[in-house]
């Protein structure tokens, strides 16, 4: 049975403040809503914190600028190399927790997130994990892109995703790149991608991912070929699928703030594709 959505409000996209405004409020009522770390996931796996980035980009010459997404692609030195990812990575137990109370100082974007104080005060334990999962991201951001923290603007927290292929959770949080325009890159990108969010809503750019895997890959796969839900982003002559975890956080994040669902697989054209042999361990 398809889903059922409520009608989207497109204006937002061509209003960035009222688009930030009401992500803020979205994210905040779920994230009082939901469980954003649910025990039956969490417990005794290894925790990794990404960063959503939402902002800015004119994508041709001579158009305006429209809101999007802000994407890695993997380079061909780390696992998992050519997908499209969040930035972050691992929680660092002996780093990440300083880095954490700087955020509890004035000016810091996520004190200046509106609906930190009540969250604080009504969540303190659900706080200290956002706070210490945001600095994460925040620290693997500026390793992997050079993200600038005191350029970005906290939105709010998704709820955790469990990775298919490791033993690992990820926790998402939304964020707004405020006037940062030039990224450098770490060896662990090959470039950024950014998806406009008008294209992320546009139901014809979603089919099935029909991936066949390398013989030493079958038993991590449960089989030598899968269908994905994916959605594909075309850039000039460049072709990138974004399935998986990826796929997941923005599928979730556009229902919560669009009403928006994208089609189901049976009612969207198959695109096959084939995993290379280094693709769990990446080409040292």
């Amino acid at each position: 049975m398809e889903k059922k959505t409520k009608p989207m409000n497109m204006s937002l996209l061509d209003d960035p403040a009222s688009l930030r405004a009401h992500v803020l409020r979205v994210l905040h009522t779920h994230c009082c809503d939901e469980a954003l770390f649910p025990a039956h996931l969490c417990r005794g796996i290894l925790s990794s914190s990404v960063l959503m980035l939402l902002g800015m980009k004119a994508l041709e010459n001579g158009h305006a600028p429209e809101v999007c997404v802000i994407l890695n692609k993997r380079s061909q030195l780390v696992p998992q190399p050519g997908d499209l990812c969040c930035p972050g990575g691992t929680v660092e137990k002996t780093l990440d927790p300083y880095l954490a109370r700087l955020l509890m100082l004035p000016g810091s974007p996520l004190v200046r997130w509106p609906h930190w104080k009540e969250f604080r005060r009504r969540e303190p334990q659900t706080a200290r994990l956002v706070s210490l999962l945001f600095a994460a991201g925040l620290r693997e951001s500026w390793e992997e892109m050079r993200l600038n923290p005191l350029l970005t603007r906290f939105l709010g927290p998704l709820p955790a995703q469990k990775l298919l292929l490791f033993k690992r959770i990820i926790h998402p949080m939304v964020a707004w790149v405020h006037k940062q325009k030039r990224f450098t890159l770490s060896w662990e990108v090959e470039r950024l991608v950014y998806i406009p969010l008008r294209s992320l809503l546009n139901s014809e750019r979603y089919v099935r991912y029909r991936l066949y895997v390398p013989e030493h890959l079958e038993r991590k796969f449960h089989g030598k070929s899968n269908d994905y839900p994916c959605f594909v982003h075309l850039e000039g002559q460049e072709k990138e699928l974004l399935w998986g975890v990826t796929y997941n956080i923005l599928t979730y994040f556009l229902e919560k703030v669009f009403g928006f669902v994208p089609p189901s697989m049976d009612r969207v054209p198959v695109v096959p594709g084939a995993l290379d042999a280094c693709y769990m361990n990446g080409r040292s």
